[in-house]
């Protein structure tokens, strides 16, 4: 005897985040770090505009100097199996790019921008020690509120704290030195 219709179409429910998190529609603003789903509201018009303001000057230097990829959220970045982040500036330098498959980024980018929105703690404190393990070179953290850039440099294994400056966005990777 054949399946009835209803049986054909029955997926069993998700059993981790990760399985939660592949099923939303395109575009939530949704991130797994550690098997724990997180969901955000839009950004505000602030964020947004300083955003558009760096990813511009990051990605005019890039293509300029033919350095990789750059890409602002939302992008799926896959750290491991139980991640999944949406840095809001990724950059992948050239010898790096086979970590974009399938049209999501499977592997730690070279360079990550976080502006800071509702949640300072998701940012400075969970994605900050995720990009660590998983390798990200550089890490800068700007806060739209007062232009503060909190910077990190990978040495080896770990992250070292750089001094924090305004309105600049200093990488080694990119040789550059963006002002905002």
């Amino acid at each position: 005897m054949g399946a009835t219709m209803a049986q054909k179409k029955y997926q069993p429910p998700p059993r981790t985040a990760m399985e939660v998190y592949e099923m939303l529609p395109e575009g939530t603003l949704a991130e797994v770090i550690d098997n724990v789903l997180y969901m955000s509201p839009a950004p505000t018009f602030e964020h947004q505009q300083l955003l558009a303001d760096l990813f511009t000057e990051i990605n005019l230097h890039v293509k300029k100097q033919n350095l990789g990829i750059c890409v602002f959220s939302p992008i799926d970045v896959y750290l491991g199996s139980n991640n999944a982040v949406q840095p809001d500036i990724v950059f992948i330098a050239n010898e790096n790019r086979s970590i974009i498959q399938g049209g999501k980024v499977k592997g730690a980018p070279d360079l990550i921008v976080e502006v800071l929105s509702g949640n300072k703690k998701h940012d400075l404190q969970l994605k900050k020690n995720l990009y660590e393990t998983f390798g990200v070179k550089e890490y800068f953290i700007v806060n739209p509120a007062d232009k503060e850039v909190v910077t990190y440099y990978a040495d080896g294994s770990k992250f070292i704290l750089q001094e924090s400056r305004k309105g600049k966005i200093k990488s080694k990777l990119l040789r550059k030195t963006i002002s905002f």
